[in-house]
């Protein structure tokens, strides 16, 4: 147990738990940006492919994160679902790099937003634009004309340009999406819901 858990339980202090949907399609990164933010001591040091999903923990800005890392093949892409009803952020990342796919990206986006579970909530969105290490790496402009994301009116929704071996970019975006989330949980408290 680290200083800052020990003083918050003596002072009895509420950590601020946030729970996070981390969705993509496979081999864009997803389990290397959540690996990231780990402690040294927990991280992985060979990322594989997720099968069917992994639950993560981690803390970042004094927020305890769980992370529900979810895989990106065709045939799990259905489990993501069974998410979207305890999540306060979704983390979508994307592989800059895989230009054939992005429509397919677009179709999965597409689908998760419509679902009742999304559609009725304003849940931040936080893209990553990933592996922008890569030569052939679309912009992050480029990756948000090509997703529509503009047409995105009722979430707040923001794009990051990252690199996830290097950690390039990530830190950026949790600040963006815990600044979000702490907004959407103020004024649902503010309305009484």
């Amino acid at each position: 147990m680290g200083l800052f858990d020990k003083l918050a339980n003596m002072l009895k202090i509420k950590k601020e738990q946030i729970n996070i949907l981390v969705v993509g399609l496979n081999n864009s990164g997803k389990s290397t940006i959540v690996n990231h933010f780990k402690n040294p001591d927990e991280r992985n040091s060979i990322i594989v492919p997720t099968v069917g999903f992994s639950v993560e923990r981690f803390q970042n800005q004094g927020v305890f994160f769980t992370a529900f890392d979810m895989s990106g093949a065709t045939r799990y892409r259905s489990l993501w679902e069974h998410h979207f009803k305890s999540c306060q952020g979704i983390v979508f990342v994307i592989d800059s790099s895989d230009r054939m796919r992005l429509v397919v990206v677009k179709d999965e986006l597409e689908i998760l937003l419509q679902h009742p579970d999304i559609a009725n909530r304003r849940v931040p969105v936080l893209f990553f634009a990933n592996k922008m290490d890569c030569s052939d790496a679309l912009s992050s402009v480029k990756i948000a004309a090509g997703l529509g994301l503009e047409k995105i009116k009722d979430k707040p929704w923001h794009i990051s340009s990252s690199n996830a071996l290097t950690g390039e970019g990530l830190q950026d975006g949790v600040q963006w999406l815990v600044h979000q989330i702490r907004e959407c949980v103020a004024s649902s408290k503010h309305n009484g819901n």
